[in-house]
């Protein structure tokens, strides 16, 4: 799989010709399985096919379970510089919920020690899990303050298909997540973590100052990106692509010398409903002036004409002719893009 990686990043390398990249991801799974050898060829093979910048940041995806010292270690003499550390949360009752691999004591030790090596971390936590207080929520932010853990993504618990977590819910072992707690424990985060220096630029994201994620800010500003591997998904300022999700098929396909991949061209209407969608969650809006320019002037009077009555209540706002989410309205912010999208346009 991993000479099929090098291979497919060679392969595509006209595609960026005119590029230069500037974050290296390694996510989509666990990549912290990888052996350092693995991770160093895969990083030699970009900076042999593709400019790179000077500086670029490197992340690696890690659960906590992964992370004992010696691998820390390990990670940061090759070239990582950022480590996305999956914790979720520090209580115990909550991992199980979750099913997640690691333990409330390997969450906090893993953090401990990285912050020894690392100064670019980012870690994820859950709100809205059945049966966390909001006095357990509050220990779990505080945690990472105490930590000095300098980015953050937090998202609200969604229950997937088929998951064990679905069938308790159904036969009555756990109650079904709650909207109003999950809402009232958001706010609570916005209020803590704004309190201590941090920008939510993104809905689900918050950053010290110069510690926002630049992989992640790239697709909500709509940056050119390539994704490598199987289900990894690329754009290029005009169309989609995807890779194919089967394992199998992925490796005949590069062995072929096929790129194992479908593409899509986005219609203008794609465009305009993505721009919106992902600039309402960010902290740079909606530029109502590339709105005209890029769109024309129709879909500028269908966009301010939907959003007006969420001017009305307060969930938006016009400022410097940039539509923005309100602190109030930023937890609705994807119901209220999906009520300013103009669907079969073209």
């Amino acid at each position: 799989m991993v000479l099929a990686l090098t291979k497919e990043i060679a392969m595509r390398a006209a595609e960026f010709k005119d590029e230069v990249v500037e974050t290296i991801y390694f996510g989509g799974g666990t990549p912290s399985i990888l052996q350092i050898e693995d991770i160093q060829l895969l990083i030699h093979e970009v900076y042999k096919n593709y400019k790179v910048v000077q500086n670029p940041e490197i992340t690696l995806e890690a659960n906590p379970d992964d992370l004992n010292e010696s691998r820390i270690i390990e990670l940061f003499n090759n070239q990582i510089n950022r480590l996305s550390i999956g914790i979720q949360s520090f209580f115990e009752e909550d991992l199980q919920l979750m099913n997640r691999a690691h333990n409330a004591a390997e969450a906090q030790k893993c953090l401990e020690i990285a912050t020894q090596y690392f100064d670019n971390i980012t870690a994820d936590l859950i709100y809205g899990i059945p049966g966390l207080t909001n006095e357990k929520w509050l220990q779990n932010i505080q945690t990472l303050l105490d930590l000095g853990i300098p980015h953050i993504s937090s998202y609200a618990l969604t229950v997937e298909p088929k998951t064990a977590l679905q069938k308790f819910i159904k036969q009555g072992i756990v109650p079904q997540p709650d909207d109003a707690v999950a809402h009232e424990q958001f706010l609570m985060l916005v209020d803590i973590l704004e309190k201590n220096g941090f920008v939510h630029y993104e809905l689900s994201n918050f950053g010290k100052p110069n510690y926002f994620s630049k992989n992640n800010s790239a697709y909500w500003l709509g940056k050119k990106y390539m994704g490598i591997g199987p289900s990894a998904h690329s754009y290029n300022g005009s169309n989609r692509s995807w890779n194919v999700a089967n394992n199998a098929l992925y490796l005949k396909s590069i062995q072929e010398n096929k790129l194992p991949s479908e593409t899509e061209t986005l219609t203008k209407t794609d465009r305009y409903n993505e721009y919106v969608m992902t600039g309402l969650r960010t902290v740079w809006g909606v530029s109502l002036d590339r709105i005209r320019k890029d769109f024309g002037s129709d879909y500028l009077d269908y966009l301010l004409q939907n959003a007006q009555r969420y001017l009305d209540d307060g969930k938006l706002m016009v400022e410097n002719n940039i539509l923005r989410t309100t602190k109030k309205g930023k937890f609705f912010c994807d119901g209220m893009a999906s009520d300013l999208f103009w669907l079969n346009l073209d």
